[in-house]
């Protein structure tokens, strides 16, 4: 009995970067005691999470597909029963000049950041409905709040999935079930070594992923619908949307 008390968190992207440290914060909430299951690509790494986390690893599924997100919420369900938070952290990135990228890479990017994550949450938003509690988080990017150069699939993708949070948040309205977005700038994981192009602005500088996984957990947690890391970047978000010109001319100007 206690054990189907727990709530149950499930975070893909666990095997590394942020999703591994939002599950290494959520075991860390003593007061909750999270059930977690952690999905990611890397069985080896998403293993070690499970066993520093005490969470169940769902290795393998690939989310650039349909086939790949159902197995992944089936098995999820199967394990637990219900699923009463999803950290959708899972992502990829590619950077170029939007005319030399590969039409492969543009669809791997629109599946893996975008379509899959849309469909597992179709597959699990209505148990939360149904249950009457329930926290859906993205993990976008300012990338998908303001527009990169040269990440334009990228920004794409993200911004996409903040268009969709703010849908889902007025469709949900009175269910209980929140929606949180989280628009970091550059974090310090393996992404940008994963990408192939490592990061080179001065501004924002990396976050550590330790306080980018605080941060969403905070948010969780008190109900918050959105994240910005580091915070002070809520500045350049307000700005765009009220002053878009003036926005776009510091961009260009400052990178």
């Amino acid at each position: 009995m206690a054990e189907t008390k727990r709530p149950v968190v499930l975070i893909t992207g666990a095997s590394s970067g942020i999703g591994e440290a939002v599950a290494e914060r959520f075991a860390r909430d003593a007061g909750r005691r999270w059930r977690l299951l952690l999905a990611g690509r890397d069985e080896t790494r998403l293993g070690e999470v499970a066993r520093r986390t005490g969470g169940v690893a769902l290795p393998g599924e690939d989310l650039d597909g349909l086939a790949g997100v159902e197995r992944l919420a089936a098995r999820a369900l199967e394990v637990a029963g219900r699923v009463d938070v999803l950290v959708a952290s899972a992502g990829i990135g590619w950077a170029g000049p939007f005319t030399r990228t590969p039409p492969e890479t543009v669809e791997r990017l629109v599946a893996v950041n975008l379509t899959g994550v849309l469909q597992l949450v179709r597959l699990l938003l209505p148990g939360m409905v149904e249950r009457g509690v329930g926290r859906v988080v993205l993990v976008s990017s300012m990338a998908g709040c303001a527009g990169v150069a040269n990440e334009a699939v990228y920004a794409a993708t993200k911004g996409g999935l903040l268009a969709f949070a703010e849908s889902l948040r007025y469709e949900l309205a009175g269910t209980r079930v929140g929606v949180t977005s989280v628009m970091p700038g550059a974090v310090d994981t393996p992404f940008f070594a994963r990408r192939g192009v490592p990061y080179h602005r001065t501004r924002p500088r990396p976050v550590p992923v330790g306080r980018l996984a605080e941060l969403l957990w905070g948010a969780v947690v008190r109900g918050r619908d959105e994240v910005f890391a580091p915070r002070w970047l809520t500045v350049p978000a307000r700005v765009r949307g009220a002053a878009p010109g003036f926005f776009r001319a510091m961009a260009k100007r400052f990178g």
